[in-house]
């Protein structure tokens, strides 16, 4: 359904995802911004209801506005009208470190019930069924930032029991390969960042509530019966669930022909 060519008519799952995360966004916060979906809501945002997001790049940009779609954070439209340009470990050791980033956008292969992300290995770490890219700042930004907005689609393979390595952590350390850390919170743990709130998926929304994912909010459409079958935990539900109405046709006229019109990432 997410093609070049779908119906005026039909909201896709990307879509969907990229209205519903820009909701979580409010005006004037300091957001780390990644390439993708996550980089569609907080343009979204600042063109709707926070005009005035704070946007910072990986790459060393702060404050940006780009011109355009950026293709990689390393694209040269993201230092259009930017505030200032420093060095990757200036955002990383005077923002992120420094407790200045308010929310954090991640994703990965696997995420957990504690919203653990995993990014580097599937299967055994020493002789793994797939090396994936490793870490990059998820980590960083998984420990340092006020709160985490997971974005990711479900399905029993990505939304697992157990990751099978816990890149980037969440609020409790849980993985298939028990470590001295095992089971302790971020508290223990002595991270100073928030952690994960919530997973924004094509099905619903899960929220963390008493350190694991509960289903609060589910689409027009779906049941909830879809969504434990796409989930590999049992998944807890709220007992009054959240169907929200259709999105706002002037934020889909926006993301579709404005910031996505080439649907790069749509």
């Amino acid at each position: 359904m997410d093609t070049k060519n779908a119906s005026p008519s039909i909201i896709t799952p990307s879509e969907r995802m990229a209205i519903r995360a820009s909701q979580e966004l409010q005006d004037r916060e300091v957001v780390f911004v990644g390439i993708g979906l996550p980089n569609l809501a907080c343009n979204l945002a600042r063109a709707t209801h926070a005009p005035q997001l704070y946007m910072i790049y990986e790459s060393g940009t702060i404050g940006t506005i780009p011109a355009r779609l950026p293709v990689s954070i390393g694209d040269p439209t993201l230092v259009t009208d930017s505030l200032a340009i420093v060095s990757q470990s200036d955002i990383f050791q005077c923002y992120l470190q420094g407790g200045l980033i308010e929310v954090g956008f991640l994703g990965g292969a696997q995420v957990d019930r504690y919203g653990n992300i995993n990014t580097t290995v599937i299967g055994d770490y020493d002789n793994p069924k797939i090396r994936l890219p490793g870490s990059g700042g998820a980590c960083e930004i998984a420990t340092h930032s006020h709160r985490v907005l997971i974005m990711m689609r479900m399905s029993p393979k990505s939304f697992v029991a157990k990751c099978d390595f816990v890149t980037s952590p969440g609020s409790r350390m849980d993985s298939s390969k028990p470590s001295k850390d095992q089971g302790k919170t971020r508290a223990e743990l002595k991270l100073p960042g928030g952690g994960p709130v919530k997973a924004i998926t094509d099905l619903g929304v899960l929220e963390m509530i008493d350190g694991e994912f509960t289903l609060t909010e589910i689409y027009p459409g779906v049941t909830v019966e879809q969504v434990k079958q796409n989930c590999g935990w049992d998944l807890k539900v709220a007992a009054e669930l959240r169907i929200p109405g259709e999105p706002d046709p002037k934020a889909l006229d926006l993301l579709r022909h404005k910031i996505d019109p080439d649907r790069m990432y749509l």
